[in-house]
């Protein structure tokens, strides 16, 4: 019996404007954000899913309600797919990080699966915390299709998991855009991930695609 699961990352949000690391920091969408979830909502406005649920910080439940407009399902609350909790790196400007906490920076970018944030989850933790969440989900509604409104690093790490690479290949899994759609199905004891980070609904309001650093990303891998 096939489960499908789909995965919404939560709009653009202030700590992806101001570029602060906000992992358990409840921040709130920007006005952009919001125009994104509403594009979202209309990209789902006839896709059915039987649950909804949500991490329960702000920017990931307002998306889910944008998007529930259409569908006036119960939005479950669910902890397990929270973003990373990032200690002290919460609410820290990004380009402050590797002066503040040049150890656990330096392995975020060139061995992310070793890190751990100070007084933070590590990243076994974390991508431990989100694939627990997600086989309880299927356990509890086998053959239905389940929405989760979810976060940046959290979707990543699954979409690792849903593509059945291991976890140390973290850094070979793209990143996914606010407001992105990401589908895997679950049947007979196997993901397949069908849909990863769509974003053609943005059309010109794409977040992730006008960052310096996505950019900068996108260029070192045409140059290998």
């Amino acid at each position: 019996m096939k489960t499908t699961i789909m995965l919404i990352r939560h709009g653009e949000a202030e700590g992806n404007y101001v570029r602060r690391f906000h992992g358990f920091y409840n921040s709130s969408l920007t006005d952009k954000g919001r125009i994104q979830i509403e594009r979202l909502a209309l990209r789902l406005k006839d896709t059915h899913f039987d649950f909804l649920y949500s991490s329960d910080l702000d920017r990931a439940y307002e998306t889910a309600e944008a998007v529930n407009k259409y569908h006036n399902l119960e939005i479950i609350k669910d902890e397990s797919f929270r973003e990373i909790d990032g200690g002290k790196w919460e609410d820290v400007p990004w380009d402050d990080l590797p002066v503040l906490f040049p150890e656990s920076y330096e392995k975020w970018l060139n061995n992310p699966i070793e890190t751990q944030m100070p007084d933070g989850e590590t990243m076994v933790e974390f991508n431990e915390r989100l694939i627990s969440g997600i086989h309880k989900l299927i356990a509890r509604h086998e053959g239905k299709t389940i929405c989760i409104a979810s976060h940046g690093t959290a979707i990543r790490s699954l979409c690792c998991y849903f593509a059945g690479r291991d976890f140390k290949d973290l850094d070979h899994v793209e990143w996914c855009d606010n407001a992105s759609l990401t589908v895997a199905e679950f049947e007979n004891g196997k993901f397949t991930l069908t849909i990863n980070g769509e974003n053609d609904h943005l059309k010109d309001i794409s977040t992730i695609e006008g960052q310096a650093w996505f950019i900068d990303r996108q260029k070192e891998k045409g140059n290998r």
